[in-house]
């Protein structure tokens, strides 16, 4: 990994931030707090996006972040960008009994990088959610039934411009995604390919066609988050060669 831009993930930061939205967010000196009744760990964590002003220790704001979580039944994660600016905090977090977990690496691409790929599969693209996209997206990616719901709403108040994107072969599904277009970043979400279809191209061909949509549409840049446990998905990224910015992980209290 590269040396980070800290101007770049903080722009980076804020694109995905404003990706997909949370139901709910509080604005806390500089951190963001989002809830979306427990619906994947980022739209329900702690991200310390900006420094603080208030003269308060950090403990302080730990505690009264975490008694906010704790009136909506949620409990505290903080999402923190693996970076010396928030070294202080992850120390804290740490001496606190706050665990580390599920690495996440945030990967950017030239868009004109991705245009090259020969599809023989169809690409269904729609610029809006269809109960078809959903219903293939939550199955292949085994959400469980309760947060469909959550799901659905945080899909349907995208503020930016928006890419579902549906891959066949033969009249069969095979992969999906979104795309969300914010300044001049077409960022990729919700990525999944059938496990039994995997390493045949389908995602490669399925990216291609989002980002021929993204140009289209004004982007040259493409950015993605993977899980470093997630070796399909780190191989996926290597082959199409996208360039790790940056890192960032959780830390749960236990």
């Amino acid at each position: 990994m590269r040396s980070p831009n800290i101007m770049q993930i903080q722009t980076l930061e804020e694109l995905s931030l404003n990706a997909l939205s949370p139901l709910q967010q509080i604005l806390d000196d500089g951190w963001i707090l989002r809830f979306a009744n427990g619906f994947t760990k980022r739209a329900n964590s702690i991200t310390p996006l900006y420094s603080g002003m208030k003269e308060e220790s950090l403990t302080e704001k730990i505690d009264r972040s975490r008694r906010i979580y704790r009136s909506f039944g949620l409990p505290p994660i903080f999402r923190l960008a693996d970076t010396s600016q928030w070294s202080e905090l992850d120390r804290t977090l740490e001496d606190m009994g706050y665990a580390k977990q599920d690495i996440v690496s945030v990967r950017v691409k030239a868009i004109e990088d991705l245009l090259s790929f020969e599809r023989d599969c169809e690409v269904a693209i729609e610029e809006q959610l269809s109960t078809e996209w959903l219903d293939r997206y939550v199955h292949a990616a085994e959400v469980p039934f309760q947060h469909w719901d959550t799901l659905s709403t945080m899909l349907e108040i995208i503020p930016n411009p928006t890419c579902y994107a549906m891959l066949k072969h033969r009249g069969r599904f095979y992969s999906c995604g979104l795309g969300v277009l914010e300044r001049n970043y077409l960022g990729i979400f919700f990525f999944v390919t059938d496990p039994q279809q995997r390493r045949r191209g389908y995602g490669c061909q399925l990216i291609s066609a989002m980002a021929d949509w993204g140009r289209s549409n004004g982007a040259t840049q493409v950015y993605l988050q993977v899980e470093t446990a997630n070796q399909a998905g780190m191989n996926l990224y290597d082959k199409l060669g996208f360039t790790e910015i940056y890192q960032y992980f959780y830390r749960l209290e236990i």
